[in-house]
């Protein structure tokens, strides 16, 4: 029953996380933060530092930030001058902290891309040849079963990533590969042919391809720490990515809808990965991380992103929106985020009961 534990401390650490996002940048603003809460609920313990009360709640599924001055009619509150309300400073620095939230959850996942990369390596597929279809421009061309490909058109391949990413980016009727074959170098040239795939979504593109197939075998890469950090940022960003395309094909109807998991599928796949170990279930956690920044960047009222659109257009048009206005749109964000919400966890619910 461990795995309940990690649940707790994964969402609650990664909801925790962004809110010190919001924190940290009001403070370093000079904004008055009232409190600062880790977890939810009645107050269980805490202290009062200058005018912030930080404490330590019943609920930990989270954290909270609670600004001076968030009302705009505000013009003073106990403990705080005009200057630290936060409606009173102007539209680019109430950008900056709703925008931290977010920001601090793909940092995050960075951090923790990073230090598995530190300790254990960049792992991947290695790009060794495990299969060739008969017939196909690489059994053609004379490569061989065990073929480690080292470089392709001049560029280094260090995982099989690389090379399906070259190959299929490829605008060149022959690509020179340079494989490593009983110890020795062999330059091969070979012509790729275009064909239909599916790709990760079941749609059929049309991509060049040489009819090999990866051996399957795992590759670690040591990397120092300047080139782990940069490794790790390209890795959050190709996640970040793929979560963008797949939210982008779910309004597509590509994906179906009831693909989407709330609360339940979160647990579930914690439990899964926690079974697996601790280095799968910070991977799951780093991207969750990211799910939830993006989550909270969507321009939906009640949301980070809802916030960030009202301040964007009070930059713009240099008058604050109506009140009524953003009363109206945060009650259809509410009603908009509700019902994702029950769909997600009306899916949870047939998932788990058709699974049995």
């Amino acid at each position: 029953m461990t795995w309940i534990l990690d649940f707790i401390l994964v969402l609650g650490g990664l909801i925790f996380f962004h809110e010190l996002g919001h924190f940290l940048v009001a403070r370093i603003l000079g904004i008055g933060v009232k409190a600062f809460s880790l977890g939810f609920g009645p107050k269980i313990a805490g202290f009062t530092w200058g005018a912030t009360n930080y404490k330590l709640s019943l609920i930990p599924l989270g954290g909270y930030v609670s600004l001076a001055g968030e009302d705009r009619d505000m013009t003073e509150e106990n403990g705080f001058t005009k200057k630290e309300l936060f409606m009173s400073r102007p539209p680019w620095h109430r950008m900056l902290v709703v925008a931290a939230g977010p920001i601090f959850n793909f940092v995050l996942a960075w951090l923790i891309f990073w230090g598995i990369i530190i300790t254990h390596g960049q792992m991947g597929l290695a790009p060794i040849v495990g299969e060739l279809q008969p017939n196909s421009p690489a059994f053609q061309a004379g490569v061989k079963v065990n073929d480690e490909v080292l470089s392709i058109q001049g560029k280094k391949i260090v995982f099989w990533s690389d090379l399906a990413n070259t190959i299929q980016t490829s605008k060149s009727d022959s690509l020179n590969f340079t494989v490593l074959r009983d110890g020795q170098k062999e330059s091969l040239i070979v012509k790729p042919q275009v064909q239909e795939l599916k790709n990760i979504f079941g749609e059929t593109i049309r991509r060049p391809v040489v009819g090999i197939v990866a051996s399957g075998d795992s590759k670690t890469v040591e990397l120092s720490g300047v080139s782990g950090a940069a490794a790790a940022a390209e890795q959050t960003w190709s996640v970040t990515k793929l979560i963008c395309t797949s939210i982008v094909k779910m309004v597509e109807r590509v994906v179906p809808m009831d693909s989407i998991g709330g609360p339940i599928m979160i647990a579930q796949a914690i439990k899964q990965q926690s079974e697996r170990g601790l280095l799968q279930l910070l991977q799951f956690t780093a991207f969750i991380s990211i799910n939830l920044g993006l989550l909270n960047l969507l321009p939906i009222p009640v949301l980070d992103g809802g916030h960030l659109m009202f301040f964007s257009l009070e930059t713009i048009l240099r008058r604050p929106i109506s009140e009524k206005l953003q009363a109206a749109a945060t009650r259809v964000g509410l009603l908009l985020l509700f019902s994702l919400m029950a769909f997600a966890i009306f899916n949870d619910i047939v998932r788990t009961l058709s699974s049995k």
